[in-house]
């Protein structure tokens, strides 16, 4: 895999010194000092400036301190990924989680998979919920991360190509924050709304949150909807820090301590799931149809 000596690199560039750096590294520095030579000459470059002042980076020592971190991180995921393939005998399911994305609903469904998924085993793999995150993550499904719960619509099934599997309806809520006024109800009406800053994500993100957009538009202009482009913790806070009411789901609960979800007494709901790959593995597969067993009938019952 990659070169240790490029930890130490990192450590001397950062101590700004050799003595520093064995410091830090609980070794001596003559060893320092020959694992930096037999890095520049394995490279053939000098990476570091030496004069009596001390040390400083070279042209060649700053372009490889940008792009070190990136291989020994690159080269970490490269064996748990092989770990992970080694690992699917065992039939381990990866799960995705991050805030907006918790894993567990899947904890919860749990005691009633294990009949049809005896030897299944889940492996929680968190990550940050950021734009290019997700069209990383959806758009390679079943390469590093297998499943991820979120909720979705055939809108951006298509635009990040993976599949999702149905669980439930989720109620379309408000958050807010737990100093703003409507915090003292415990559910709300449309016109509790009225006078305020409705956060609701941009058209054409999900047809469901635009046929409330729509109906809000129509019926009752007095709410005020202020357009945003993804759900992460920057939308909380904004939310949180704006005294404003920000479209959620019941599931996202945890997301920010400061936020409190209160249900609306209207008629609308978005399809929470699990989002896979369009072509999943046995295991996923069978994991998927477990799923769909223990959810499908309570789905029934509620129409």
């Amino acid at each position: 895999m990659y070169n240790p000596q490029l930890d130490t690199f990192l450590c001397v560039a950062d101590s700004g010194s050799f003595n520093k750096a064995a410091e830090k590294l609980y070794i001596s520095p003559p060893a320092v000092i020959k694992q930096i030579n037999l890095l520049e000459e394995n490279l053939n470059l000098q990476l570091f400036e030496r004069t009596h002042r001390g040390l400083s980076l070279t042209g060649a020592g700053r372009s490889l301190y940008q792009d070190a971190r990136y291989i020994i991180q690159y080269c970490k995921d490269s064996v748990t990924r092989a770990r992970n393939a080694m690992q699917e005998a065992e039939s381990v399911i990866r799960i995705g989680a991050s805030p907006m994305t918790p894993a567990q609903v899947l904890v919860d469904l749990w005691p009633r998979l294990q009949g049809d998924c005896p030897n299944v085993k889940f492996q929680i793999v968190p990550f940050e919920n950021t734009p290019e995150n997700a069209r990383e993550i959806l758009g390679n499904l079943g390469q590093t991360i297998d499943v991820v719960a979120g909720i979705f619509d055939e809108t951006m099934l298509k635009l990040r190509k993976c599949a999702g599997l149905e669980i439930s309806r989720e109620p379309i809520c408000c958050a807010v924050s737990i100093h703003h006024r409507l915090a003292q109800k415990d559910k709300l009406s449309v016109r509790d709304l009225y006078g305020e800053n409705l956060m609701l994500m941009r058209r054409d993100w999900s047809h469901y949150v635009d046929m409330l957009r729509d109906d809000l538009w129509k019926n009752h202009p007095q709410v005020h909807i202020v357009d945003f482009d993804f759900y992460d913790v920057a939308a909380f806070n904004k939310c949180e820090n704006n005294n404003c009411v920000l479209m959620a789901i019941e599931n996202w609960r945890y997301v920010h301590p400061l936020l409190k979800i209160l249900p609306v007494d209207w008629n609308y709901s978005i399809p929470f799931g699990l989002l896979h790959s369009p072509s999943p593995s046995p295991t996923v597969a069978r994991f998927l149809k477990a799923v769909e067993k223990i959810t499908r009938p309570r789905e029934k019952a509620a129409l």
